[in-house]
C-alpha cells in the first residue's frame, strides 16, 4: 500500500467529499492533519510541515477545517489556495534554492 494512502487512512475522514480531496492535496504537499480537540464547528487544523514566521506573514500556515462548511466547494477551494501558495511550496515541489523572487503576477514585462 503506498505511502501517501496509509497516511490518509490514519485519520478520521471529513464528511464532504469536496474537502476531503482538498485534504489529500493538502497532505500530497507534506502539511499535517490534527483532529479537533473538543467541541465547536471545527473538524480540524491542519500545518505546514515549516514552522516559519515569514510564512504568512507570521501567522504561520495553520488552516482551521470546518465540519459543515456553509459552501463545501469554496472552504475546499479556500484550503487548496492556501496550500499551494504556501511560502515552502517551493521546497517541498523542488528542492532547489531560490536566487530571486519570481515577478509579480500584474506587472507588466518591459
Amino acid at each position: 500500500m503506498p505511502l501517501a494512502l496509509e497516511k490518509s487512512m490514519a485519520r478520521a475522514q471529513h464528511p464532504k467529499k469536496e474537502i476531503e480531496v482538498a485534504l489529500r492535496h493538502a497532505e500530497s504537499r507534506g502539511w499535517r492533519i490534527e483532529a479537533a480537540k473538543g467541541r465547536g464547528h471545527a473538524w480540524g487544523r491542519i500545518y505546514c510541515s515549516h514552522h516559519d514566521s515569514a510564512c504568512r506573514a507570521g501567522e504561520f500556515c495553520v488552516i482551521s477545517i470546518y465540519c459543515t462548511p456553509r459552501s463545501p466547494s469554496n472552504h475546499a477551494t479556500r484550503i487548496r489556495r492556501i496550500v499551494d501558495n504556501c511560502l515552502h511550496r517551493y521546497e517541498i515541489l523542488a528542492p532547489v534554492e531560490l536566487t530571486e523572487k519570481p515577478p509579480p503576477w500584474n506587472t507588466r514585462s518591459p
